[in-house]
């Protein structure tokens, strides 16, 4: 067992993937935001999550991964997928980033 988790060796069962569009809306809350994420996903099955990455201090963006996972064999058809998640306690100082497996979109949050 590794004592530094970043220096564990990746999961073969997840991928980063890519995303069309990312926005971050107002929640119900003052104060509160939501991230929400589309695209389309490679295979049918595949549960598509977002994920944010881990900081010892905050950062100035926070970055969050669209991350796809399967188990078993992948059903080879496309599907659209949307995905949110409530940022709070995962704001940088100016906002978060969304990472995707070849684009990322960077977000002011207040």
């Amino acid at each position: 067992m590794t004592e530094n988790f970043a220096e564990n060796p990746p999961a073969a069962s997840v991928r980063l993937i890519d995303f069309e569009e990312a926005r971050v809306v107002p929640g119900i809350v003052p104060r509160t935001f939501i991230l929400i994420v589309s695209g389309t996903k490679p295979y049918l099955n595949m549960k598509v999550s977002l994920s944010p990455l881990i900081y010892i201090k905050q950062p100035e963006y926070w970055g969050i991964e669209v991350v796809g996972s399967l188990s078993g064999i992948g059903l080879p058809a496309t599907a659209p997928y949307t995905v949110s998640l409530p940022l709070d306690g995962i704001l940088g100082t100016k906002g978060i980033e969304v990472i995707g497996a070849n684009n990322r979109k960077t977000f002011d949050v207040p």
